[in-house]
């Protein structure tokens, strides 16, 4: 048995490499989808788009979460999946918090706190996804 990992107490070591490639998927194929999402909410509240793109980020963060729970050697799967679709939320969502109050927009707490639960749970079931893959043999490519 190995002594766990001083830096986290829970002995839980993290793939840095799995985190790095489930954040790129995420980027490339969430972030644009939520970033529309945005503007067009800020811009015409009564859109009907802001919606289908919120669900297909929901699917960018399901994908990359599910690499990164692919990828990752731990033993970890679920844990590098949720933290992979809410780290790369929070990044996301602090920057779209820092441009609207220097804007003077009212920041929506609520929205945020609501998006980033359910972020968590795409999260999860990408990192669901992952072990999936894991257990049917398929080897992710280094």
């Amino acid at each position: 048995m190995t002594a766990p990992n001083r830096a986290d107490p829970t002995g839980l070591k993290w793939d840095a490499d799995a985190l790095k490639a489930g954040a790129s998927v995420t980027v490339v194929f969430a972030a644009p989808f939520l970033i529309a999402a945005r503007i067009l909410a800020d811009h015409d509240r009564h859109s009907k788009l802001a919606l289908p793109l919120i669900l297909i980020a929901l699917v960018g963060f399901v994908l990359g979460s599910g690499v990164a729970a692919w990828r990752q050697q731990c033993r970890a799967p679920l844990a590098h999946g949720i933290v992979t679709s809410a780290g790369t939320f929070i990044v996301v969502q602090g920057v779209f918090v820092i441009v609207n109050l220097m804007r003077g927009v009212d920041i929506r707490w609520f929205n945020i706190f609501f998006t980033l639960t359910v972020t968590a749970f795409a999260g999860m079931v990408g990192g669901l996804l992952g072990i999936r893959l894991q257990k049917s043999g398929f080897e992710p490519k280094r």
